[in-house]
């Protein structure tokens, strides 16, 4: 048995537990915490629970997971684009629409299948579940990761992120005209206290520090940008444009409801700087845009 533990923040006031339990818990299911309940498991201030209990600041949540038998990860041949490759690391070019490891719905079509079946030898620090994997994009935002492939290459990655010392920078289309060549988004970024599936810049949310910089306007409807992060946030920078009034084009969850089909959200990690985690040199990257992307900004150009 494991115990866990979490400390309810302001902005979880009032939430059902169980809900509250299904956003902090992102390994177990609705059904697996309903059984908790059931089974009396699931604690707060040292008193069982119902699982229709409304959360207050301060309450103590407390939990204990029984262990149970590793998931099995199954290698699977999906192609992937590997840009670069040594004994140590792999960078790869992650295309829109794959999930980097798996999870509910995704078990067997993600990027760690994919690198499973590649090669066999990944770092095994993130557990059984997410071999290798370091950082991670989102589903449907395209581009550059690092990939370990020893946990001697994995702490010294994760620490170079730790210590800000990895550079990314990603591209993005976003509906509007920004006023501005140039800016910096410093908000705090948390879990949305209107909808808990979502993020949002919220008082008591984490530091995040987007940088953004205009490409090309495209005739005062859309604009072209670049973005560094300092942070690396949950959807940060889908949540940060659309924070200050300028939301990413095809973004489902943050965007605007009629917008152009690009197969998933215009956004993609064009570039990633790192010292390799053993040699220490440093190694820089670069993957042009989608196809479909760069199609979408010239059918911009040509419309209008």
């Amino acid at each position: 048995m494991s115990l866990k533990q979490y400390k309810v923040q302001q902005e979880d006031k009032g939430i059902r537990i169980d809900k509250l339990l299904v956003d902090i818990t992102e390994d177990y299911s609705r059904s697996q915490i309903k059984t908790w309940f059931d089974q009396k498991i699931i604690k707060v201030n040292g008193k069982s629970v119902k699982q229709n209990y409304k959360c207050q600041p301060d309450d103590l949540i407390e939990w204990e997971v029984p262990e149970v038998e590793p998931l099995e990860v199954e290698a699977r041949d999906i192609p992937i684009n590997i840009v670069y490759e040594d004994q140590d690391i792999l960078v790869v070019n992650k295309a829109s629409g794959m999930v980097v490891h798996p999870s509910a719905g995704h078990q067997d079509d993600t990027l760690v299948n994919a690198l499973l079946y590649h090669c066999d030898d990944l770092s095994g620090i993130n557990g059984v579940a997410r071999p290798g994997i370091v950082h991670r994009i989102d589903k449907d935002t395209s581009g550059l990761l690092v990939v370990a492939k020893n946990d001697k290459a994995h702490e010294q990655l994760a620490e170079q992120m730790k210590d800000k010392q990895i550079k990314r920078e990603y591209k993005a289309l976003v509906h509007g005209d920004i006023p501005h060549e140039y800016g910096t988004i410093d908000a705090p970024v948390g879990r949305s206290e209107k909808n808990r599936q979502l993020m949002d810049v919220v008082e008591n949310g984490k530091p995040a520090i987007t940088h953004f910089e205009v490409i090309e306007r495209l005739h005062g409807k859309y604009t072209f940008i670049k973005c560094v992060l300092d942070t690396g946030r949950t959807h940060q920078i889908r949540v940060h444009m659309k924070y200050i009034g300028f939301p990413i084009v095809g973004d489902p969850k943050y965007g605007q409801r009629k917008s152009i089909d690009v197969e998933g959200q215009a956004l993609h990690a064009y570039h990633l700087t790192f010292r390799h985690p053993i040699t220490g040199n440093e190694l820089s990257f670069d993957a042009e845009l989608p196809t479909k992307f760069e199609k979408v900004l010239e059918n911009i150009r040509k419309s209008y």
